[in-house]
């Protein structure tokens, strides 16, 4: 038994030290005062500073995260509206739904930005628009949407039915029990989705690259050029950078659904003294 725990152990770690050593490696050059990739020959942050500088690399960097955020608020609102809209059909109906949803976190991004990029072309010869901002936006909360929607749906079905009619029974409009029961209920999944969503939305590259314009450029589509010719330790600041907004992220994500985790662990408590009191 202790063999089998310590063998587990040391497998574990082997796959922490393969996931992540490469990424520690990355952000120990990118503190390195030369430009070499062998050695560290002293610390430094001129490498950030010149990042900062590039006007060409910060200007794709906004244009990530500024359709991120957009595709992330967007797609959770779309998201949300059409997980309430499912959880109304039958179970039969509902299933069917959720399997067509999940088909595109299943197929190759290879396929959906093709897809996307065909789609745009024949729009293009009909009405004439370019490739560039819209063309990204509405790819990003294309491929987004089935995150929110698997987020929430969880939520949804967690929640006690009962609470929506206790609150049309008190006189809520419809709308009105949605606003202050559901969207209360689901938060944490709306949360966790559009997290989500920001994270993919920010570092992804397939889609983007056969959707973008040249008036409009993405930060990995832009990293890519890079790739053409030898990395400049800038560009290990960038990918720096890039990790620990991510882990910001995911860290965020975890304590929201912890969170969510306690405050139902709290409720069941309250609820259960309570019947055992009665």
């Amino acid at each position: 038994m202790k063999k089998s725990r310590i063998g587990s152990k040391i497998y574990i770690a082997l796959c922490m030290i393969f996931l992540y050593a490469p990424i520690l490696v990355l952000i120990v050059f990118s503190f390195n005062e030369s430009k070499s990739r062998a050695y560290f020959t002293g610390f430094t942050f001129k490498w950030y500073r010149q990042l900062l500088e590039n006007d060409l690399i910060m200007t794709s960097l906004f244009n990530s995260l500024l359709i991120a955020l957009l595709a992330s608020v967007i797609s959770a609102v779309v998201g949300t509206a059409a997980a309430v809209g499912i959880s109304k059909f039958g179970k039969r109906a509902r299933g069917v739904i959720m399997n067509v949803t999940y088909l595109p976190v299943l197929n190759p991004e290879i396929v959906t930005g093709i897809s996307m990029m065909l789609l745009f072309v024949f729009f293009k010869n009909l009405f004439g628009f370019k490739m560039g901002f819209a063309t990204v936006l509405i790819a990003h909360i294309t491929f987004n949407l089935p995150y929110i929607i698997l987020n929430v749906m969880p939520k949804l079905s967690q929640m006690d039915p009962d609470l929506t009619e206790a609150a049309l029974d008190l006189g809520c409009t419809p709308v009105q029990a949605f606003f202050k029961v559901i969207i209360h209920e689901i938060m944490p999944g709306i949360l966790s989705g559009a997290l989500m969503a920001f994270t993919m939305s920010l570092d992804d590259f397939v889609i983007s690259y056969f959707v973008y314009g040249p008036s409009f450029v993405t930060l990995p589509v832009e990293i890519y050029n890079y790739t053409k010719k030898p990395l400049q330790p800038k560009i290990y600041a960038l990918f720096t950078l890039l990790f620990l907004a991510i882990l910001l992220v995911m860290v965020v994500m975890n304590l929201v659904q912890a969170g969510d985790e306690r405050r139902r662990r709290q409720a069941r408590g309250v609820f259960g003294k309570k019947g055992a009191s009665a």
